[in-house]
């Protein structure tokens, strides 16, 4: 957080300075719009002002000034941040973009006379995917896992823990390390800085930052020879046709989808067949309910046959 309030103009220091320091581990999101308030994100709701100040609206001079604080942290690649829509800063926070778009050819160019800003608070909850671990390991052997789930229901923050501790290993379990090579495609798991992850993945993670997903993987099969395979948001067939490439290679990989269940994932044309082809063990299905709250609270853990293998309300942390 504190990487954060370094950079933030006045208006919105002023506001959170206003809410009990006891509640600033709990903000999730501090959207920046010019010429509204500043809105700041807690449990998934708006936190509520004890009273409204005009003051506290972000005005287009805080704007000029808060994207010239952050291109400090993107010297060597802002244009390329610019189209992606997300600039990440130091500690693996994100910031993401909306303005006016500039496209070349159909394709997005940059992104200018930016008008709002979305930060999004990097929280890293080690030890949140242990409770998943007596059913995606079995026998020396981590299964193809896809981690299910609505947006903002915790999807990343498991996984990314996922790969922390196949990295690392678990010794009180005897279970060892394990290569681990994560295509970030947009920065989210590892939080890179520069290309050094700013999470905390392990020794044993090797990390391709902004690399589209189907490209990465293949990349990585080459070049780095991993063990296990972690990709976030998988959607397009490229995708899939990778993923199965990878399995087929011997790679185990580990996957989110945006999905509001495990029967839905069958309605989408581009990840229907990959699930067809029972090449995934194990799927974990998170609540659909979104916010801190919710956040890796399990629905249930099946098996690459669709059969339930664990079912649980209980939160991962």
């Amino acid at each position: 957080m504190k990487e954060i309030l370094r950079i933030l103009p006045a208006s919105a220091m002023g506001y959170i300075q206003s809410i009990p320091r006891t509640e600033h581990e709990n903000i999730e999101e501090i959207r920046l719009r010019v010429g509204r308030q500043i809105e700041i994100v807690m449990n998934g709701r708006p936190y509520p002002r004890i009273q409204e100040n005009q003051d506290a609206s972000f005005s287009q001079k805080d704007a000029q000034s808060f994207i010239h604080k952050l291109s400090e942290y993107s010297l060597y690649a802002l244009e390329e941040e610019l189209r992606r829509g997300f600039i990440t800063i130091s500690g693996g926070h994100r910031v993401g973009l909306s303005g006016h778009v500039v496209t070349r050819g159909g394709q997005v160019k940059l992104i200018r006379d930016i008008s709002s800003f979305n930060i999004r608070i990097a929280k890293q909850k080690i030890g949140a995917a242990l409770p998943l671990v007596p059913y995606l390991f079995e026998g020396g052997h981590w299964y193809n896992t896809l981690i299910i789930g609505s947006p903002q229901t915790g999807k990343t923050t498991l996984l990314r823990d996922l790969s922390r501790l196949i990295s690392s290993g678990i010794p009180e379990q005897s279970i060892l390390s394990k290569k681990v090579g994560i295509v970030d495609e947009r920065s989210e798991i590892a939080g890179s800085l520069r290309g050094v992850p700013q999470n905390e993945l392990g020794q044993r993670v090797d990390v391709l930052d902004a690399c589209p997903k189907a490209e990465g993987m293949m990349m990585l099969i080459r070049s780095m020879s991993p063990d296990v395979l972690v990709v976030d948001e998988i959607g397009r067939k490229e995708d899939s046709d990778a993923l199965q490439e990878a399995m087929n290679a011997g790679v185990a990989v580990m996957a989110t989808v945006h999905s509001a269940g495990y029967q839905q994932l069958f309605k989408r044309p581009t990840i229907s067949p990959l699930l067809e082809t029972g090449v995934f063990e194990r799927y974990v299905e998170l609540s659909n309910r979104a916010g801190q709250g919710h956040n890796g609270r399990i629905n249930r853990i099946l098996d690459g046959q669709g059969k339930v293998v664990h079912r649980t309300g209980k939160m991962t942390s």
